[in-house]
């Protein structure tokens, strides 16, 4: 049971970090969703996506890339971050035309890559307080 409450409150966070980019960011919102309540669902879902994204395809692809990351002493990490996104998007989009639309990989997803992992930086740092 604890292990649900974990997974809930993580894709509620990862949910409400990808909201915030989208405010900040412009070229990234969500499709889908004309209820507030529905509106809810959709980022719910793209949060739960995007951490499958992460979970399953983000491991290869840093193995992958290990000389890149010694080569850019590590930038390389925000475009494979914003590669996630971009699955996600293209994930959602083409399978069920609702969900993260990004209009452009460069800059939009660079971009939001970025305020991505500030914002989720700051929501651990307000979840761990507590």
């Amino acid at each position: 049971m604890l292990a649900m409450g974990s997974f809930l409150l993580r894709a509620a966070l990862t949910g409400l970090a990808l909201w915030v980019v989208t405010l900040v960011v412009p070229g990234i919102g969500f499709v889908g969703g004309d209820s507030t309540v529905a509106r809810v669902g959709v980022i719910f879902v793209v949060a739960v996506i995007f951490g499958l994204v992460n979970a399953v395809i983000k491991p290869i692809v840093q193995i992958i890339s290990i000389p890149l990351y010694i080569l850019t002493l590590g930038l390389i990490h925000v475009v494979i971050n914003a590669f996630m996104l971009w699955i996600t998007s293209w994930i959602t989009e083409h399978t069920t035309h609702w969900g993260l639309s990004i209009d452009s990989f460069w800059w939009t997803a660079i971009w939001a890559a970025i305020v991505l992992s500030i914002v989720s930086w700051v929501l651990s740092l307000v979840v761990k307080a507590d």
